[in-house]
């Protein structure tokens, strides 16, 4: 899915009207797809109490129409105009009982900082209606509403999918209001689970483990081989017909699983490489393997501390990275521990130059590509801030690889969201402090059924 930076949206916008789509079309459209929404979630709406908060701008306008519509269906509705003074606003004790507060007061042409009733206003919501749940119309107003639902026009707003704004949205609900999306360009993307259902099609009846590719995780010295071993695993669960790990110590690995020594290995009949994962300080065999492979290759853990520093270059989407933030800023050849305060550009730009697919891990994993496109994944949880989780991702996006070798982009970002979400059901079974990194091969089935 589309994903619009605010700038984006406005040119949108102008471009609606301009083709012929009246304004206020566009807002009796936003007000409809709200109440359609605010009828599925809180049926029946007559039982329901509503209290709209409106701004001077379209965003209030769209609230306007959502106000009428409700009284239409006969529902008790009350309406905060930010356009009164409301210096010492105070709700009523009728008020305060609401059940659904709507905040309709800002949308994405909203300026830093907010001041005066705009301020006052955003306070009481976020805290003078105990009962309510809060939906927000477009955006949360300001970016500091707490909303449980956002209903967002057209396509997703970049503030609602990254950063702080994800947890200021809620949930995100898209809904079509007959903005023509297609005709504004943009580069980013939402990976969504139906984007992976041709990945996961039965397979053919007479299919053989040579159909599906051979993994060689190269890692594990010792001291270190659970993390190959996991990688190893997670490789063959995700559907790989063959894996081999190049290890220390092979004691380690389930029975599934072949293995080769770290100094005797062969790349013969190898289809997808995956290093890294407990390998330890290994620069020269790393380098070497990035000037002989010419199959995908995944670098994570190890494998990216022995590129950093250097001038490597990959060799486009056959190159997977798998940084966390501290290995990011190794490759970048900055201080471990520095924040990047641009992530998405940061990725994109290192993509781009380095010509490698970068999956830079972290709250909103992005995946950018050579080419400039960039994919934000919405699965994870705090609960895979856990030692081995990076290398369950690094063998499931090498097992999906070697499975779909002619799409490497789809099978990249499928790995990236079914290792997010296995993680949210996971946790939702186990707890956020239960839950480790093999967990996530438990839930991986229930996962990959969401996507078909």
């Amino acid at each position: 899915m589309k994903v619009l930076t605010s700038a984006q949206m406005r040119e949108l916008d102008r471009r609606a009207i301009e083709g012929g789509i009246p304004g206020s079309v566009l807002m009796e459209n936003a007000g409809r797809r709200v109440v359609e929404v605010l009828e599925r979630e809180f049926a029946p709406l007559e039982r329901q109490r509503v209290l709209i908060f409106c701004g001077k701008g379209n965003n209030g306008g769209d609230g306007k129409v959502v106000a009428q519509l409700l009284r239409d269906r006969g529902v008790r509705v009350d309406v905060i105009l930010a356009e009164e003074p409301h210096a010492f606003w105070t709700p009523t004790p009728e008020m305060q009982e609401a059940t659904i507060v709507v905040d309709a007061l800002l949308g994405t042409g909203f300026r830093k900082p907010v001041e005066g009733t705009y301020r006052e206003l955003i306070r009481s919501i976020n805290e003078d209606f105990p009962r309510a749940k809060v939906v927000a119309v477009d955006i949360p107003s300001a970016l500091e509403v707490n909303a449980d639902i956002t209903v967002t026009f057209g396509a997703p707003k970049l503030e609602l999918v990254t950063g702080e704004g994800v947890e200021k949205a809620g949930r995100l609900i898209v809904v079509d209001i007959g903005l023509p999306v297609d005709l504004v360009p943009s580069e980013l993307e939402l990976s969504e689970a139906h984007d992976f259902a041709g990945l996961f099609k039965p397979r053919k009846r007479d299919a053989h483990k040579g159909d599906f590719g051979h993994v060689l995780v190269i890692g594990g010295a010792p001291g270190k081989t659970g993390a190959a071993a996991m990688a190893g695993l997670a490789a063959l669960r995700s559907g790989a017909g063959l894996v081999t790990v190049a290890c220390a110590d092979p004691s380690r690995l389930a029975p599934e699983l072949m293995s080769e020594t770290l100094e005797t290995f062969t790349l013969e009949r190898k289809t997808v490489l995956a290093i890294g994962p407990g390998l330890g300080s290994a620069k020269d065999l790393v380098a070497r393997l990035m000037k002989d492979a010419r199959v995908p290759m995944v670098i994570d853990a190890d494998g990216l501390n022995s590129i950093a520093g250097t001038d490597f270059r990959g060799r486009g989407v056959q190159t997977i990275l798998t940084p966390h933030p501290g290995e990011m800023a190794r490759l970048n050849g900055e201080k471990t521990g520095k924040k990047v305060t641009d992530r998405l550009a940061a990725a994109q730009s290192f993509a781009q130059e380095r010509n490698v697919c970068l999956v830079l891990k972290g709250h909103r994993t992005l995946i950018a590509f050579p080419d400039g496109r960039v994919w934000i994944n919405p699965t994870g949880t705090p609960a895979m801030a856990k030692g081995g989780s990076g290398d369950i991702l690094t063998g499931m996006i090498a097992g999906l690889i070697a499975q779909f070798p002619s799409d490497i982009c789809t099978a990249v970002r499928a790995a990236v969201w079914l290792h997010g979400r296995a993680g949210e059901i996971g946790a939702a079974e186990l707890t956020e402090q239960c839950l480790i990194a093999t967990d996530l091969l438990r839930y991986l089935p229930e996962a990959i059924r969401e996507c078909t």
